[in-house]
Order: structure tokens, then C-alpha cells, then sequence
């Protein structure tokens, strides 16, 4: 996506054509890379604001994970915002969440909200599919 300035719209193929780079270098665990689609101080609701805390959730999700992955199922964009809904699955081979390896397969159902300003992340707000993967992991509710 070109750096647009802010008051300058991006046409909807170009935000289409940047998230499935973005879901690339995260499927890639590409961390550098999914750096360079995050603003340094990007807002994450009920999760630590920041760059840096974004790459270490998901450095922790690829060391339990090591063959996560993410499918889009669908994608709305408008103006400068994206949804997606995706599906998250791997197979847990390390520590994760206070779960020891259990070498079990786990499938996730995300949803998240964009708000992308030249070409980087500067909110995101969605499900929170933790939850779920300790449920699945664990074999029982997990409270919220």
C-alpha cells in the first residue's frame, strides 16, 4: 500500500491487497516483517498498546505454535478501516497461557477491526480467541 497522508483515501483494492500482505508475513511468523505493518504506539483494545507488545504476544504464539496459521474468510474494507474474519489453528508444541505442550490441534475463530493510516496498524479491536485456545488446550471453560 502506498503511504498515503492521512486525508488522502486508499481505494479498497489497495487495503484488500495490503491485508493479504500483512496475513502473509503473520503466516510466514515473519516478526520484522509484521513490524513494518504496525505504527509504533498502535492501540490495541483490552490488550498493551504498542508495537512491541503486539510482537511479543505473537512471538509467544509462534514458540507454542510453530505451525500457526491464519485463513481469511472474509474481508470488509471502508475508507481506512478493515474486518476480518479469519481462522487461527495450529498444534501446540510449546508453553502457552500457563498450558504445558499438549501436542493438540487447536481452531480458532477471529474477528478483528482495523484502522489502517499509511500503510500501518494504528487501532485494533476484536475477539480476544485466547480464551478459546485454553479451552481447547485445557478440555474445559476457561473463565473470561
Amino acid at each position: 500500500m502506498r503511504a498515503a497522508p492521512d486525508n488522502e483515501e486508499v481505494e479498497l483494492w489497495e487495503m484488500r491487497e495490503w491485508y493479504a500482505d500483512f496475513l502473509d508475513a503473520c503466516n510466514r511468523h515473519d516478526l520484522d516483517a509484521i513490524r513494518s505493518f504496525l505504527h509504533p504506539s498502535v492501540r490495541r483494545a483490552h490488550l498493551p498498546a504498542g508495537a512491541d507488545a503486539w510482537i511479543s504476544d505473537l512471538a509467544d504464539l509462534f514458540a507454542a505454535f510453530p505451525d500457526w496459521r491464519w485463513r481469511r474468510i472474509q474481508l470488509v474494507a471502508e475508507d481506512d478501516r478493515l474486518a476480518a474474519h479469519v481462522r487461527g489453528a495450529g498444534t501446540q508444541v510449546g508453553a502457552y497461557l500457563g498450558v504445558e505442550p499438549t501436542r493438540r490441534h487447536v481452531n480458532v475463530a477471529e474477528f478483528a477491526m482495523y484502522r489502517v493510516v499509511t500503510g500501518r496498524i494504528t487501532e485494533y479491536s476484536g475477539s480476544d480467541a485466547r480464551f478459546e485456545v485454553r479451552e481447547q488446550l485445557s478440555g474445559s471453560p476457561v473463565g473470561r
